[in-house]
């Protein structure tokens, strides 16, 4: 599979290595289909492929970095009040993305709203729980996912670790489960709600 560079052509897509890469790599194809969706587009355009192209390359070298997880929060603030999974506006209660019993913290950046679809989610991460359900997250919830993942990798110095011995530390996630590969744009959902 190619991806587009800037001034012109294609090169093969990345094939992630190390934690860094992995977060790197699905944050821009994060990016690009938020940039899309935001204008309303049903396939990707040359400008969607370089802003992944740019982001990732910026990212992993670190001359770029994501958005402050503040920019998250003013969405939790302004979106209507839904199930961050379902989108449903019944029996809202607070749930923590990355469950309390798998190490995630009691705070307000991973605290989100769900309804009583997320009970067989139990322990499990997010990620793997959606995947069982067959369904793909939105795009604002996974944005918001993968900056927590992110800061908790950096705190404890793993995003440089190679994929493969990120199972050998205690981590309360699957960094494998990362989305590299999206669903059709036409598929995707800025956020769960139709009314954003």
């Amino acid at each position: 599979m190619l991806h587009f560079v800037e001034g012109g052509g294609y090169v093969a897509l990345p094939k992630p290595k190390t934690v860094r890469e992995q977060i790197a790599w699905s944050y821009a194809n994060l990016a690009r289909a938020d940039a899309a969706l935001e204008e309303g587009a049903r396939k990707y355009r040359q400008l969607h492929h370089i802003i992944r192209n740019k982001l990732y390359h910026g990212l992993v070298s670190g001359k770029m970095f994501m958005r402050p997880i503040y920019d998250d929060e003013k969405v939790k603030m302004t979106v209507p009040k839904a199930c961050s999974y379902c989108g449903s506006r019944l029996n809202l209660a607070v749930d923590h993305l990355i469950p309390k019993i798998r190490g995630g913290a009691d705070v307000q950046d991973n605290l989100i709203l769900a309804c009583r679809c997320n009970s067989s989610k139990g322990g499990r991460d997010m990620l793997e729980w959606a995947r069982s359900k067959g369904f793909f997250p939105s795009v604002l919830l996974l944005r918001r996912y993968l900056k927590i993942v992110t800061r908790f990798c950096e705190k404890r110095r793993y995003m440089d670790m190679e994929l493969s011995q990120i199972t050998e530390v205690d981590v309360p996630f699957d960094v494998h489960l990362l989305p590299t590969k999206f669903p059709p744009l036409t598929e995707l959902k800025r956020w769960v709600s139709e009314q954003e």
